[in-house]
Formats: C-alpha cells, sequence, structure tokens
C-alpha cells in the first residue's frame, strides 16, 4: 500500500499571510525609561518544484493575490521555506540574540536576521530591511520581495522579568520570484532555509526538544563566581521548548545556466549551507525566535467554529487541544484548573521555562495564582471575538505575573534549602560534640 502524500502547505501559507496583511500588529510603545527598539525580518519563500518550467523574470511585481495564483507556486511538489540564520559570533550586537548562553555546546541555536535600531533609522521596518542587508547580503527593497506586513511587538526582557531591554518587531517579507538575486551572508553567518512543512504538518510533525539554560546567569552577576555556582546548585537549569530543524540540503534554489557556477561558489566560499555539515551540531529554534515563528504558524491555523450548544463541551476540548496542536503537536502540559496557555497565545507560551528541581516548578504554581486569572481573562477575550484583545496588553500581563511567580518560588526554594544547609550542619555538629 502506498503512502499518502503529504498535502501542500501552500493555501495555509496564503491565508497566513493575508491574514497577517489586513490585521493590524499590536505596537507597544517604548517607555521613556528604555527607548531602545529592534526589529527582525522573516523572510519566505516558495522553491518551484524541480520539473517545473523555467519562469520567465516577472515585468511588474505581483500582488500578494497574484502570486499565490501562479502555476508554479500551486504546483503540489512546490516547497515554501523560511529563512533562519546561524550565527558563530557570539560577540554580535542583535536583538534576537538576546538570550542567555546555554549549556550544550554541541547545539547550534538558529535566529532571524535584525537587530537593534539605529538613531538614523526611518523605523522598524527599515531597521529590518537594513539588518537583513548587512547580515546576509538580500535587499528586501528590491522588486523581487514585498513586505506582506508585521506581527505583534514582543518585550524583551532580563533579569526574570524585572528590566526591560527593549522593543521587537517582527516583520514578515514574501521572495516574489525565483529569480532572486544569491545571499551574501557576513563572515561566521550560516544560511538555513527550513521548509514550513516540517513545522506544521499532520504527516510530519516537528521534533519537539528542549534548551537547558543555566539559572545563575539570570540570577547572578557575571563576575561572581562563587554566587553563581551557588545559584546553580540550589536552583539548577531552566528548560526551554525547542523545536530540533531539519533544513533543506541544498539552501540555495535550484538554478541552471551561468548562475549555477556562482552557487558552487557561494556555497564553497562562502559556507552557505556547508557549515553545519562539517560541524554535526543539532539546530535549534527556541526562545525569542520560535515565538515569533509560533506567531506566523498561528495565523495558518483557524480555530474550529464553536456554536453556542456545544460551547461547553468545545471549552472541555480546549483543555487538550489548541488550534496549532494537531499540526505541531506543542509540547506544554495540560494547564492547572482546564487552563492552556497555548490556546490564547502558543507563541508566548514557548518562552515559559520549566526547572530542573520540581520543588521549584511546585512553588511556580503556587504563587502562579495571578497568571492563572490573567490568562483567563485572555482566554474570554479571545472566545468572545477578541475585542479586547488589542486594547489590554494581555501578554505583558502575563509574562510579567508569571516572572513575579518565579522571583517569590526561588526566594522560598533558595531559603528553605540554605535553612536546610544551617540544620544539617547544625545537626553534625551537634552529634559530633555529643558523641
Amino acid at each position: 500500500m502506498s503512502q499518502e502524500k503529504p498535502a501542500s502547505i501552500v493555501p495555509l501559507l496564503s491565508r497566513a499571510l493575508h491574514r497577517i496583511r489586513t490585521t493590524p500588529p499590536r505596537i507597544i510603545a517604548s517607555p521613556p525609561t528604555q527607548p531602545r527598539r529592534a526589529a527582525v525580518a522573516l523572510l519566505i519563500r516558495v522553491v518551484p518544484s524541480q520539473v517545473t518550467p523555467a519562469q520567465a523574470e516577472p515585468s511588474t511585481q505581483p500582488t500578494l493575490s497574484e502570486f499565490f495564483e501562479l502555476d508554479w507556486v500551486n504546483d503540489p511538489n512546490a516547497r515554501p521555506e523560511i529563512l533562519f540564520l546561524q550565527r558563530d559570533n557570539s560577540t554580535h550586537d542583535d536583538a534576537s540574540l538576546a538570550q542567555t548562553r546555554v549549556r550544550n555546546t554541541n547545539e547550534a541555536h538558529v535566529a532571524f536576521p535584525g537587530g537593534r535600531t539605529e538613531a538614523d533609522d526611518e523605523g522598524g521596518l527599515y531597521t529590518a530591511m537594513r539588518q537583513t542587508w548587512e547580515e546576509i547580503g538580500i535587499d528586501l527593497a528590491e522588486r523581487h520581495y514585498t513586505c506582506v506586513g508585521q506581527l505583534d511587538d514582543r518585550e524583551i526582557t532580563t533579569s526574570l522579568g524585572k528590566r526591560l531591554l527593549m522593543i521587537l518587531s517582527p516583520f514578515v517579507f514574501l521572495q516574489l520570484t525565483p529569480h532572486a538575486p544569491l545571499p551574501d551572508p557576513a563572515p561566521a553567518t550560516t544560511l538555513h532555509w527550513t521548509p514550513l512543512a516540517s513545522l506544521v504538518s499532520q504527516q510530519n510533525p516537528p521534533t519537539w526538544s528542549t534548551v537547558a539554560v543555566d539559572a545563575a546567569s539570570r540570577l547572578a552577576p557575571k563576575h561572581s563566581t562563587t554566587l553563581r555556582v551557588l545559584v546553580r546548585l540550589l536552583v539548577g537549569t531552566m528548560e526551554f521548548p525547542a523545536i530540533v530543524l531539519q533544513p533543506t540540503l541544498n539552501t540555495l534554489p535550484s538554478v541552471s545556466g551561468p548562475q549555477k557556477d556562482s552557487v558552487h561558489y557561494d556555497v564553497l566560499e562562502k559556507g552557505i549551507g556547508v557549515r553545519a555539515s562539517l560541524r554535526p551540531q543539532q539546530l535549534k529554534l527556541w526562545g525569542l525566535s520560535l515565538g515569533m515563528t509560533l506567531d506566523l504558524m498561528s495565523y495558518m491555523i483557524l480555530p474550529a467554529p464553536v456554536s453556542t450548544a456545544n460551547s461547553a463541551a468545545a471549552h472541555r476540548e480546549s483543555a487538550n487541544s489548541s488550534p496549532l496542536s494537531p499540526v505541531m503537536q506543542l509540547p506544554y502540559q495540560a494547564g492547572m484548573d482546564g487552563l492552556r496557555m497555548d490556546v490564547v497565545a502558543p507563541s508566548l507560551a514557548s518562552v515559559f521555562p520549566r526547572f530542573s528541581y520540581p520543588d521549584v516548578n511546585f512553588w511556580i504554581w503556587v504563587f502562579g495564582k495571578r497568571y492563572r486569572e490573567v490568562v483567563r481573562g485572555w482566554e474570554a477575550s479571545v472566545r468572545a471575538g477578541g475585542t479586547n484583545d488589542r486594547r489590554i496588553n494581555w501578554s505583558g500581563s502575563a509574562l510579567s505575573t508569571f516572572y513575579a511567580a518565579i522571583r517569590k518560588a526561588l526566594v522560598v526554594v533558595i531559603v528553605a534549602r540554605a535553612l536546610g544547609i544551617l540544620f544539617g550542619i547544625a545537626f553534625a555538629g551537634w552529634w559530633l560534640l555529643s558523641h
């Protein structure tokens, strides 16, 4: 019996991009105390089937609707892909890499091209385009590309949510032709074109994993080695959800003729698509980049309509699934009291860590009553049609209350462990003196 061929996700991509274009993003204003902003570019392309005849260069730029009506785009073997990049230079000043250093050196973490907004930038869109040109040599202002729209702004914080670093604005771009100029990435930068079908597919769901982060890196000063070791022993590590990526073997579109030699030169000399094979590291998508990817994925899937008669049953069903669950198999635990964070914000749930010590997770739940109330209000707003979703900063409130629960839990755990150590020392001293 032949294996069923996976369905094309081009219709899902078309739905997502049209929804992004018509949906106004949540814009977060920078507070006077922290005006720094940043922007990244989510670049999507459709690779034609190998049996598709060569496409002529269009004389005019097609609209978004016209693009998804093209024959080569709707070919069942066409492959939509999204661009991630891997930076080997850890000193790069980039917003999408504002993540704590991880402990596993066998992992390579990917991000989107982008960085901080400079003083002379004309806005977030200009920043995303400038940074993309500087990092990977792709000019998004050319007619080969179009800006589809913007995803919701995101707050980048540190010290477990206590201090705001900057506001991040993600912009979505679409490559309109397979004849776009080849990229020219900066040194120590590798490009990974990843099929969207590997992220959203019922037949081949993504492989979920975790990224372990040293909790001491977020709680203790950088130059205090002793305090870092002590915090590491008392608190352990934080584990964040991550997707193991499977990029295409050839990260460049299929070309022929004179351009083929240029592709061969780029692969050999610029490290496009070969550095990962030279260093067998596991590519992982996590943190902010995972959150923005899930934001994009959420536009591909429409929630099932809920009738009034079946609203109670649908609410019970929501405790086990979300619009993304069937196609991404989101690795989130069922929420307490029937609550599911991924129902209302799968991308937000991706940044919530679990700790390696079970008692830390227990105390987070104990102090998380306010967080659960916020998410319940958010879920009620979404199920009522989302009328308040753009006026109330639900995501900011959820993050701040969750991190507040973490801080309280860590205080209790550290104090309990310290008292336990003191009691153990006192008991050992008493036992030695009495004997």
